[in-house]
C-alpha cells in the first residue's frame, strides 16, 4: 500500500466529492422540456415503468426502479441479457421504458432496443451520447453532463453513475408530485420498519369489541376489579346504554380510592371526563400524549362520543409507534 497516498485519502475523497457535484450543479442546470416530457410520460402510463441497463447503468436502474415503485409509480428492472432469452415478455405495449447507457451504443441493449421500436413502445433515454443510437431512437433522451469520471484514471462509472441515481431521483419525485402522491400512500407501500410505525393511526392499535373492559357506573367495584383484571389493560371503561363514554377507572383511581374501595360503585371512583382520542389518529402521536398525561392507556371514542376501543402504550411501543 503507498503510505503517502493513504495519508492523503481524506483529501483524495472530497476531490472526488468536489468533481461530482459539480457534475450535478451542470445536470441540475441543463433540465429543461426533455425532463418534463420524460416526466409526463412515467406520470401519465397506464402500464408499468420498465427500466433496464448493463452493468453499473444496471445497479443504479435497479434502485431508480425500486424508487418509482415505493413512490406510486409500478416499476421494475430488467436485465438487458436476459431480455433476449424471454424476459421481453414482461414488457406490454402500454408501459414505458427507461434504458440507461452511458455511451448509448452497450450492445446487450440491442435486443430490448429492437422490441421497443417495433411494437411503439415509448422509451426515455438516460445517455451522455445525444448522437448515439439509445437517444436517436428515444422518445425523449436526458443527457448527462459531459463530465469527467471522479476515479484517478478517468474511467471507472463514478460521475456518471452518480448522475444517473440523482437524475432517477428528480424523474420520482416529479412524478410522484404530477400524481399527487401523499404521506398516506407512502404508509401503502411502506407498512413495515421505522417509516411504517410513522404512519400507524390509532385504529389500528386499539383494543376492540370484547377486549374492552367496560362496566356501569353503578356496578359494584368487586365486579370492576374482575373486569379490570380479566381484560388486562390496567383500565375500566364506564359506558352508558348507548355506548357513550361516561368515565374512565385507572390504577390511580384504585390508589386513591383504596379505603372502604369495595364499598363504592364504578361511578364513585372512576374520573369523569378523561381524556381521548381519535381512531385516525397517528400512533405516534398518541403516544406523545399519553406521555404528557402521564397515563398507559387512552380511550378511543368517534364523534359522537361513543367508545370504540382502547389504546395501550405498550401497544404503540410494541409497533415502533415512539
Amino acid at each position: 500500500m503507498n503510505e503517502a497516498v493513504a495519508a492523503d485519502a481524506a483529501k483524495i475523497g472530497a476531490e472526488v466529492l468536489r468533481t461530482e457535484i459539480a457534475a450535478l450543479e451542470q445536470l441540475a442546470s441543463s433540465l429543461d422540456a426533455d425532463f418534463e416530457q420524460a416526466a409526463r410520460l412515467m406520470a401519465e402510463a397506464s402500464g408499468r415503468v420498465i427500466v433496464s441497463g448493463m452493468g453499473k447503468s444496471g445497479h443504479i436502474g435497479k434502485k431508480i426502479a425500486a424508487t418509482l415503485a415505493s413512490t406510486g409509480t409500478p416499476s421494475f428492472f430488467v436485465h438487458p441479457s436476459e431480455a433476449s432469452h424471454g424476459d421481453l415478455g414482461m414488457v406490454k405495449q402500454d408501459d414505458v421504458c427507461v434504458v440507461i447507457s452511458n455511451s448509448g451504443e452497450t450492445s446487450e441493449l440491442h435486443a430490448m432496443l429492437a422490441y421497443v421500436a417495433r411494437f411503439d413502445i415509448p422509451m426515455i433515454a438516460i445517455t451522455r451520447s445525444p448522437d448515439s443510437t439509445l437517444a436517436r431512437q428515444s422518445a425523449v433522451a436526458l443527457l448527462l453532463p459531459d463530465a469527467p469520471e471522479a476515479c484517478s484514471v478517468g474511467m471507472a462509472p463514478t460521475t456518471s453513475t452518480t448522475c444517473t441515481l440523482a437524475l432517477g431521483d428528480a424523474l420520482a419525485v416529479a412524478v410522484m408530485r404530477m400524481k399527487g402522491f401523499a404521506k398516506e400512500d407512502f404508509h401503502v407501500f411502506h407498512p413495515g420498519g421505522k417509516l411504517g410505525a410513522q404512519f400507524i393511526r390509532v385504529g389500528d392499535l386499539m383494543h376492540v369489541d370484547d377486549e374492552l373492559p367496560l362496566v356501569r357506573a353503578d356496578q359494584p367495584m368487586s365486579e370492576v376489579l374482575i373486569e379490570m383484571t380479566s381484560k388486562g389493560l390496567g383500565v375500566a371503561a364506564i359506558v352508558d346504554g348507548e355506548g357513550k363514554l361516561d368515565g374512565i377507572i385507572t390504577d390511580g383511581d384504585l390508589r386513591r380510592n383504596m379505603s372502604g374501595l369495595l364499598d363504592h360503585s364504578a361511578g364513585d371512583v372512576a374520573t369523569r371526563q378523561p381524556s381521548t382520542i381519535g381512531a385516525d389518529v397517528l400512533a405516534t402521536e398518541a403516544t406523545a400524549r399519553m406521555g404528557e398525561l402521564k397515563v398507559s392507556a387512552l380511550p378511543v371514542t368517534d364523534d359522537s362520543g361513543k367508545l370504540v376501543g382502547m389504546l395501550h402504550i405498550h401497544d404503540c411501543l410494541r409497533a415502533g409507534a415512539k
